[in-house]
């Protein structure tokens, strides 16, 4: 018997190999993912303008970068935005300005699906090999009220949904039905009782792994985790000759396995 609902995964027509440059652009659920990747010596470049959260800043921060990836995973958060009442321009970051300086509005599909397309278009410019992962993050906006959160998710997963029946280069990854259907549980999250728990987003991490990951990469997670275990050990006597030998042998080991592992992609 089945005490939970799993969320089923479909496995794309390419792979991430190991040690490959990502971009990661979106909301603090890309932080959380993007730092977990770059713990396995993946050489990503999360969020290089900070966080964004709407589809139209997510496109905002792939204009401003010239980064190229084959990868990019880009995480919506939400459909709404703030522009400034004296320029009209919508703006990224409020930067903790008044609150009546700006007009807040809701991007509908339409507008999601035209800066996501543009968003694709200069990534498929720079690289015409680019293969783009969209995801809804998991974490609700309180402030908006959880049915108006619920609403603006809806916009969200609708324009990602028609992304990629637009584009053969996107797909879409579930982190937000893995959340709120496979994980939903309290003890899945923080203690804000919003955002997913570390625990969570290495289920998240795991899944990614056996639906993205070549037997490759895989392999050299196998080889990395041990090396990992050893350089975070910290023992009682970090002064001792024999810790200092123990450190200078994981290194050995970290400047060994990468050289093995190291792609041009």
């Amino acid at each position: 018997m089945e005490f939970r609902t799993v969320v089923s995964l479909q496995k794309p027509d390419f792979r991430i190999e190991p040690l490959e440059s990502i971009l990661f652009v979106g909301s603090c659920f890309a932080d959380s993912i993007g730092r977990r990747f770059r713990e396995e010596h993946f050489p990503v470049l999360v969020n290089p303008d900070g966080v964004m959260y709407n589809p139209m800043s997510v496109l905002h921060t792939v204009q401003r970068s010239d980064a190229a990836p084959r990868i990019a995973f880009l995480t919506l958060g939400t459909n709404h935005v703030y522009r400034l009442k004296e320029t009209g321009e919508i703006v990224d970051n409020c930067q903790k300005r008044p609150h009546n300086l700006f007009q807040e509005e809701q991007l509908s599909i339409e507008q999601c699906v035209d800066s996501l397309s543009q968003t694709v278009e200069i990534l498929l410019t720079r690289r015409s090999d680019v293969q783009v992962i969209l995801t809804v993050s998991p974490i609700r906006y309180a402030k908006y009220g959880f049915h108006e959160s619920q609403l603006s998710k809806a916009v969200l997963l609708l324009a990602a949904d028609q992304m990629t029946k637009n584009y053969e280069s996107v797909s879409y990854f579930p982190a937000y039905e893995i959340v709120l259907d496979e994980l939903r549980d309290y003890r899945f999250y923080q203690p804000d009782m919003l955002h997913p728990s570390p625990q969570a987003v290495e289920y998240i991490w795991q899944q990614l792994v056996d639906v993205y990951f070549s037997d490759r990469a895989k392999q050299f997670l196998a080889e990395w985790r041990p090396i990992k275990e050893a350089l975070a050990h910290r023992p009682f006597h970090p002064e001792s000759e024999a810790y200092q030998c123990f450190l200078e042998d994981a290194k050995n080991k970290e400047k060994a396995l990468l050289l093995k592992y190291n792609n041009k992609v």
